[in-house]
Order: structure tokens, then C-alpha cells, then sequence
């Protein structure tokens, strides 16, 4: 990745699936497990040692983990996940491993580790804990979903999301086609195996392998969903959880679709509030212009692409510019890197700084290579659940309650919901509630102004989980934890620490 941010904002850009593939997910039912009996046929890999070795990172130490492809079948081979550490660097009583998980579906936890919590959380949690991450099933170095190469990525990220007629609408399905038989062609026994439920499973294997007897973890956007999938399946295995930029399980792939749309439209309002103050918006000087001015500028795209200064001859259309405008949507200290890219677009028919945007996005690298990232992510969303919509006619009748979530982003968004209608792989989950009845106290996190995980969904999980408490954060952006409120930080650090949770219906700003 090439985009001027710290790893923390790098990070962010994690949390939410991309356009042309599928938006959010939740996912299979679960069922509680005792905290003392092994899961029968697993007890080999609950007793393995891990061989840890050096990463090549100074200060991190890296290891493999087994575990049963198939949970139903654990005869039929092994999944091998990549599993990293950094231990406690204080003198204080230790108090275990803490797991942490950066999002997606399909963002590197391992990755996420290295370079920022390993180094960039607190320094009191980083001297009791150790550090410790494990990339999912299908993701980055844990036998990775692949879909298409670097040159055909090119092609799909370039793909009209806004289809005006018949044959613009029969290419968007063509691509998603092919992105689906190209994941199915290289990946297709792991494909039936890389749900959320499944994942779940593998952490608590990995929690027995480290000696914990109970799993702290700290989960952002979708980990949040894989966090309170583990609580689900193992209730009395849950020791400190943060659930940070909270998703809820309970909602089909259409509810979370529209849920997001309009999160993005409610992330967008305060950057237009913000952008009007600023004596270098070039979306004008009333709010009310600001979304109609981007909407115009992406429908010129639409016809008339701009140079970006691309090496492989890309040009800056509607859609990489969508992607390039959202991204910017999930980290406030963005938006002046969006005003000034926005402003070369517009004023000097210049895409690079857009381009630059949403090749971060997806992951591209200077190369034309691209991670597993948007790969992994449709392969969980999609057999978490099942498809939003199958086919383009139910796609334009769902296009009037998208618009009117974003009169921004509507559009893009609704014709994304339909990516899964062609998957290979039957989904494996349903919506359903999680309560993790007999759960230690779970925090959840949420941030008012939220574009990708919106605060109704903080507050929906927080009402399922049994035994959870809210923690509010009034402001911008992706997740709380980490992003500049000493409020909120102290609240968690407080939590991770000593086991005690904030109050009820706590508030940070």
C-alpha cells in the first residue's frame, strides 16, 4: 500500500467489504460449547504445539496452527493458519494473550499485528499481554482465497457500478461472474470453508494452544462479528472482549446493504460540513451543493474518464473514483487529502490523487498487484449469508430505498448487493441473534457518526449479548479505539486491564 497515512488510518480501510463485491456480513447459526469438554474428534488439535520462529519482524515471533478444514469432518485434512505473537514486555504480573482482529472480512490480523498493535497499543496493555494474531482461514498468509490476477482486478475495479442500460447491466454481471468462476476455479474445496463459524472455532483452538482458559480479544468492524460469534459458540471460553465498530448479526444481507448506505450518507453530511469550512472545497461553499456537485463530477466520469498518471494506462471513471471518495469516508483525517484530490479531478483533470485513493482501498500495490483482501471478503460474505438480491430487476426496484438512504452513493451501492447472486458456493449461515448467555461482560463500542458499521448496530448487538455494556463514542470515522479519545481509550485500557467494564451507557466524545 502506498497511501501517505499512519498505520493506524491504513488500517481502517479494512472494515467494509468494496463496491464490486459484497457490502457487510453476519452469519451462522451458533450454538454454545462447554468451556471444559474438547470438541469430539478434535482433541489433536487442541493439544498441538506451535513451533514459533522468527518473522523477519524485529520483536515478533511466527508460527503455523492446524486446523479440521471441515469441523463436520475433521478426517478430510487440515487448514494451516498463520498464527503471530509479541510477548509481554513488562515486568508486571502477565496477564495472558490478547487476540486482536483489524476487520474485512479478508484484512490481515497478522498483518494488522505487526504493523500497528503489536507497536502502537497502549503501553501498559502491550507490557501484561501478549500480543497475538491469527489470519482467518482464506486470508493473507492462512492458504489464501484466490480469484483473479493483477491485470483482471484492473478490469473488475474499473466496471460501471451504475448500469444506464441493458448491455452496461450485462457487463456488471459478467464481471461478477467471472470474479465468482475465478474464485471458484482456484479455491473451490476451501471456498465451502471460510465462515465466520468456522474461524470462530479456529480461535478457540488457538486459545487452548496458547494456555489461555479464557480468550481476550479485541475485535474491529467485522471482528467484532467474528467476536461475538466466538461468544455464541463458547460462552463460558469468553474472557475480555472489545467489539469495536459493532455489527449486527441479526440483519439480512439487504437490511445491513441499505443500513450502510445510509451510514456512508451520514459520514459524507459531516465531510460536506467540514469541507464548506475549508477555503479549499471544490464542492462549494453550501452544504446543501456539496453532494450535488460529487454526484455531477461522477456522472461526467461515467462518459469521460480523466488521465490519473497511471503506469498501466488506467484512468480515473466513475467507479475507482467512488471507491477513492469512500475510503476517505472511514478516517476524518482523510478529508484534506480528499478535498485536494478531489480538486485536481475537477479543476485540472487530474485522477491520480483519486486513483491513489482507491488503489489503497483495494489493497493494489504500485506493481498492479493486488492482496487477497476483496477475495477473502466476498468468500465469507458470501456464505455468511445469503444473497441480497439475485437478479438486476430486483436490483432497480431496490433502487429507490438506496438512493434515499445516499442520494451520494445509492446507486453504487444497491448494484454492489447483487455480487453474491453468483457465487459457487452455497451460503452456509442465516440472520440470527446472539446472546452468549453466561458471558463474562462484553464491551461493545460504537461511534455515532460511523460510515461503515453504523451506531444502530452498536446498540442492537449491545441489546443481544447478554451481558454486554455500550460504550459510545460521539464523533467520526471507523472504530473508536485508538483514534485520539483519551475517553474512550481509557475506558478500554481500564476494561483490558483490571476486568472492569465501563459504566452502562457510557459516552465519549
Amino acid at each position: 500500500m502506498h497511501m501517505r497515512r499512519t498505520p493506524r488510518q491504513t488500517w481502517t480501510l479494512l472494515a467494509v467489504a468494496a463496491l464490486l463485491v459484497s457490502a457487510c456480513s453476519t452469519g451462522s447459526s451458533t450454538s454454545a460449547a462447554s468451556s471444559t469438554a474438547t470438541p469430539t474428534g478434535l482433541a489433536s488439535y487442541y493439544a498441538q504445539k506451535l513451533s514459533w520462529r522468527s518473522c523477519g519482524v524485529p520483536g515478533f515471533q511466527c508460527a503455523t496452527m492446524k486446523a479440521p478444514l471441515d469441523y463436520a469432518a475433521p478426517s478430510k485434512g487440515d487448514v494451516r493458519l498463520a498464527v503471530s505473537r509479541k510477548k509481554a514486555t513488562g515486568s508486571g504480573k502477565p496477564l495472558g494473550s490478547l487476540l486482536v482482529n483489524p476487520g474485512g472480512p479478508g484484512g490481515s490480523a497478522v498483518g494488522y499485528l505487526q504493523a500497528y498493535a503489536g507497536i502502537g497499543y497502549p503501553a501498559e496493555v502491550r507490557a501484561r499481554y501478549d500480543m497475538v494474531a491469527v489470519d482467518p482461514r482464506g486470508v493473507a498468509r492462512s492458504e489464501p482465497v484466490e480469484c483473479l490476477d493483477g491485470r483482471e482486478m484492473d478490469t473488475y475495479t474499473q466496471t460501471d457500478t451504475t448500469p444506464d442500460n441493458e448491455r452496461e447491466t450485462d457487463e456488471l454481471v459478467g464481471a461478477y461472474k467471472e470474479f465468482a468462476e475465478g474464485c471458484g476455479g482456484s479455491s473451490s474445496d476451501l471456498l465451502r470453508h471460510v465462515s465466520t463459524v468456522e474461524a470462530a472455532r479456529d480461535m478457540d483452538i488457538l486459545r487452548a494452544v496458547l494456555g489461555d482458559r479464557r480468550l481476550t480479544y479485541v475485535g474491529a468492524s467485522y471482528g467484532t462479528f467474528l467476536g461475538a460469534t466466538y461468544a455464541g459458540l463458547f460462552p463460558d471460553r469468553v474472557g475480555r472482549l472489545v467489539l469495536d465498530g459493532a455489527m449486527d448479526p441479526s440483519l439480512p444481507a439487504r437490511r445491513l446493504n441499505l443500513d450502510q448506505t445510509a451510514g456512508f450518507e451520514t459520514a459524507f453530511d459531516a465531510f460536506a460540513k467540514d469541507c464548506v469550512r475549508q477555503r479549499d472545497c471544490p464542492l462549494g461553499r453550501e452544504e446543501r451543493e456539496v453532494g450535488t456537485k460529487l454526484k455531477a463530477f461522477f456522472d461526467r466520469l461515467d462518459t469521460s474518464p480523466i488521465p490519473a498518471g497511471d503506469a498501466d494506462g488506467r484512468k480515473l471513471g466513475e467507479a475507482l473514483a467512488t471507491t477513492g471518495v469512500i475510503a476517505a469516508m472511514y478516517d476524518e483525517s482523510t478529508w484534506p487529502q480528499l478535498r485536494e484530490s478531489l480538486t485536481s479531478a475537477m479543476r485540472d483533470k487530474d485522477g491520480a490523487g483519486l486513483l491513489l485513493l482507491s488503489d489503497g482501498y483495494y489493497e493494489r500495490d504500485a506493481d498492479g498487484r493486488y492482496s487477497n483482501l476483496m477475495f477473502a471478503n466476498a468468500a465469507v460474505n458470501c456464505l455468511d449469508l445469503p444473497a441480497a438480491y439475485n437478479t438486476p430487476d430486483q436490483v432497480r426496484e431496490a433502487l429507490p430505498s438506496f438512493e434515499k438512504a445516499s442520494p451520494v452513493f445509492g446507486e453504487v451501492m444497491a448494484w454492489a448487493s447483487l455480487s453474491c447472486a453468483y457465487w459457487p458456493v452455497r451460503p452456509t449461515g442465516e440472520p440470527h441473534r446472539i446472546e452468549a448467555k453466561g458471558a463474562a461482560p462484553i464491551v461493545v463500542v460504537g461511534t455515532t457518526r460511523d460510515p461503515a458499521t453504523p451506531y444502530r448496530w452498536a446498540r442492537s448487538l449491545s441489546r443481544q449479548l447478554s451481558s454486554a455494556r455500550l460504550l459510545t463514542y460521539e464523533g467520526d470515522g471507523h472504530t473508536a479505539y485508538g483514534r485520539g479519545s483519551d475517553c474512550i481509550d481509557d475506558a478500554i485500557d481500564t476494561y483490558l486491564l483490571r476486568g472492569t467494564p465501563p459504566a452502562e451507557g457510557k459516552r465519549c466524545s
